[in-house]
């Protein structure tokens, strides 16, 4: 197994810099046995008190967002649209309530797996490319809430199975928050342009 990644790097203090790092790391999740993984290649950062997106803003704090306030290196997943559930993972250090969604992976592990739970026949870009789209195929839903990224069902690796440049990296506005005023443009969405596996370019 490759290196995991430890509870220090999820406890670095810029969110933004850590989403665009996280592209081209390993996610994986082992559940019930059924072993999954996908090179992360879409990501979103969300800064918690001065960010009108996140759900965080001004300190807000409720039975949902609590977690967010805890130490980096735990997921934070909840339902959208009484749909979709949403992975994202826990950053800064306590009290900062900084989140990064994973908007999109490209399949690696466990393909036939992943295709069993998205009720899919074939493999093609959609198996795992969207937030909603891929929680389902890793079978990561709101039973993962508060769950420690360092242990033993979801975790995230080092990767060396993707070559590309920095260059390849796409930064641009997130997806979804018209409701976040002039914080709807900041360019902390990032995509790894050389993957097919993005939910919009």
């Amino acid at each position: 197994m490759s290196e995991k990644l430890t509870i220090s790097y999820y406890q670095h203090n810029d969110v933004v810099e850590l989403s665009r790092d996280l592209i081209g790391k390993k996610i994986v999740s082992n559940i019930n046995g059924e072993l999954t993984s996908g090179i992360i290649t879409e990501t979103e950062a969300y800064r918690g008190y001065d960010d009108k997106a996140c759900h965080s803003h001004l300190g807000r704090f409720t039975d949902r967002t609590k977690v967010m306030y805890e130490p980096g290196g735990v997921a934070y997943v909840y339902l959208c649209y009484g749909i979709h559930h949403l992975f994202n993972i826990i950053t800064n250090t306590d009290g900062n309530a900084d989140a990064i969604l994973i908007r999109a992976v490209e399949p690696v592990e466990g393909i036939d797996i992943m295709l069993k739970r998205r009720g899919k026949k074939k493999l093609d870009k959609t198996l795992t490319s969207g937030p909603g789209n891929f929680s389902k195929a890793f079978a990561l839903d709101k039973s993962f809430y508060g769950a420690d990224l360092t242990g033993d069902e979801v975790w995230i690796e080092k990767s060396d199975l993707f070559r590309f440049r920095e260059s390849d990296i796409i930064s641009t506005t997130r997806i979804g928050i018209d409701y976040a005023d002039e914080d709807k443009n900041l360019p902390w969405r990032f995509y790894l342009n050389t993957s097919d596996y993005i939910s919009r370019r």
